[in-house]
């Protein structure tokens, strides 16, 4: 769904989003800093957890080939951080295939409706060493975790199939995790994550979640909104194909018609 080169803004200032360019380039000291200054430049009644994105935004342009945003603050002590990263939710179809006289066809399927469509996460440490299965239920921690219900009536067993269906096809995409991502720690207080996203990231509003955790249990948090867009003439079509379905529909058509006649004209003057 994404086509193009990533741009991404910070400030007034553009630079090319690719897959850990920024964190190359910049050395720890520097996000050090500024979660210094983000943590002492909180009001007095301090917050146990301050964190920040290097940009807020993703821009899709024409040849994207996916973009890397960084995560960094600092905490009020010693404690482990989990990030939580999750797009839009969106309805979802898994269909099981069977052979029947000789031919293969769908013959069951299974509409999820609160599908997360990107699923990211991070921690300091296994989350099972930070968390208690009931903390990472709640807030969501871990892929197992997901709340993803089916709708209609479906038996328990064959759910469970469809769900491990459901979250192969996602990480085959990239869309979901295949394992923890880290969370490093410069010193005691602050941190720092990497956040990748494909190049068929869908587009939306995510919610950046940062989680301080102690004692097996999640004591302060913070989220993020950050957007994923189309922007330029992939923005413009976009737009106007949802508008407009039937007039692009036709113009598509059109297009073709016209491209194939052009294609054949070398062929008839031979």
């Amino acid at each position: 769904m994404s086509r193009g080169s990533a741009k991404t803004y910070t400030g007034l200032d553009p630079m090319t989003a690719r897959p850990c360019r920024l964190g190359d380039r910049t050395s720890g000291w520097y996000f050090g800093l500024v979660a210094l200054i983000l943590f002492w430049a909180a009001p007095a009644r301090a917050e146990a957890l301050v964190a920040d994105l290097t940009n807020h935004l993703i821009a899709i342009t024409t040849g994207f080939t996916g973009a890397s945003v960084v995560l960094f603050g600092a905490i009020d002590g010693p404690g482990d951080v989990a990030v939580v990263v999750k797009g839009p939710e969106r309805e979802m179809t898994v269909r099981r295939k069977s052979r029947i006289a000789g031919i293969w066809v769908n013959s069951q399927e299974v509409i999820f409706a609160n599908v997360p469509s990107f699923y990211f996460v991070a921690a300091s440490r296994p989350l099972e060493d930070i968390v208690s299965p009931a903390t990472a239920a709640f807030y969501r921690l871990g892929v197992a975790n997901l709340e993803l219900k089916p709708e209609g009536l479906t038996p328990s067993h064959a759910v469970d199939e469809f769900v491990t269906a459901l979250v192969r096809t996602q990480q085959r995409a990239r869309l979901f995790p295949s394992s923890v991502s880290k969370v490093n720690f410069i010193g005691e207080r602050l941190f720092r994550t990497m956040i990748e996203f494909p190049s068929n990231v869908p587009t939306g509003t995510y919610l950046v979640q940062v989680f301080l955790v102690r004692d097996k249990d999640v004591v302060g948090g913070q989220t993020t909104p950050l957007v994923v867009s189309k922007v330029g003439i992939d923005a413009d079509v976009f737009g106007f194909a949802g508008r407009q379905p039937a007039l692009y529909g036709a113009i598509a058509v059109l297009t073709a018609i016209v491209a194939g006649w052009l294609a054949s004209l070398p062929f008839r003057s031979a």
